[in-house]
């Protein structure tokens, strides 16, 4: 028995032209991802770091950041650190201390079409319960990206990462989901991070879906800090967030934001 919706709008679904050129913005705003990991080391600002992924990513012909001015954010890139979960605006008074984690959330517009991607990495050295952390929600990510595959839904997406967090005993945001992209940064789909298998929309091939766990020690709520953007834990706890576009196929899910 099907208890899930239809498929989504063919408005959706993407060429194979469409998902190749998606795929080199995506390698773009991996090299991106990459070159900010290694300068967030302690001592350095999160605006430092941004100016140096905006260069970074300007220096690639036809690349664009997609999130500067979008919905009026200011810089190129969401950088949250600690107990931001994400939507941190980068500033010359955060400054990345030894043991922090931060979260480096980065869009790409190339040739017309967006991907989007983010990462959590360590700052110096962390202790053993935040390296699991990240292990975790890097394990749920890829636990969500093998469930989008064609004819599964998007519970099954939901289903997939839930059970991998709440089975490590961490806890799911729920307020905040992944999305559809490729015409634009944020297309009319959502990809939530829980739910249950056969339910909502079917995946069909063409669909490009942006899948992003963002993972809290303690509890899942959230609150918004009174800059509008900041979202963090309502515990203050820490929070990890690793994010992939993928492109759904007939043989199974593709990743566009890495090389390959």
């Amino acid at each position: 028995m099907v208890l899930g919706g239809s498929t989504p709008p063919a408005s959706l679904l993407k060429s194979p032209r469409e998902i190749d050129i998606m795929a080199r913005g995506g390698a773009i705003l991996h090299a991106t991802l990459q070159a900010m990991a290694a300068a967030a080391v302690p001592g350095i600002s999160t605006a430092e770091l941004d100016a140096i992924g905006e260069a970074f990513l300007r220096s690639h012909p036809g690349a664009e950041p997609a999130f500067k001015g979008l919905y009026g954010f200011p810089a190129a890139a969401c950088i949250s650190v600690n107990e931001e979960v994400v939507h941190g605006i980068p500033s010359r008074k955060k400054i990345l201390r030894d043991g922090d984690i931060v979260s480096i959330d980065v869009g790409v517009k190339f040739e017309g079409m967006f991907t989007d991607s983010a990462i959590t990495v360590p700052v110096g050295a962390v202790d053993g319960p935040t390296q699991r952390l990240l292990d975790v929600t890097r394990r749920a990510l890829d636990a969500g990206i093998a469930a989008a595959v064609p004819d599964n839904h998007v519970g099954d997406i939901g289903a997939a990462i839930q059970a991998v967090v709440e089975g490590e005993g961490f806890a799911v945001v729920r307020e905040l989901v992944g999305h559809a992209v490729g015409y634009a940064p944020h297309e009319e789909l959502q990809v939530p991070n829980h739910g249950k298998p056969k339910r909502g929309k079917r995946l069909a091939v063409g669909l490009t879906i942006a899948i992003e766990p963002m993972v809290n020690v303690g509890t899942a709520r959230t609150k918004t800090l009174m800059d509008k953007w900041t979202v963090v834990t309502a515990d203050g706890l820490r929070s990890a967030h690793f994010e992939h576009t993928i492109a759904v196929t007939p043989d199974g899910p593709r990743i566009l934001t890495r090389p390959g």
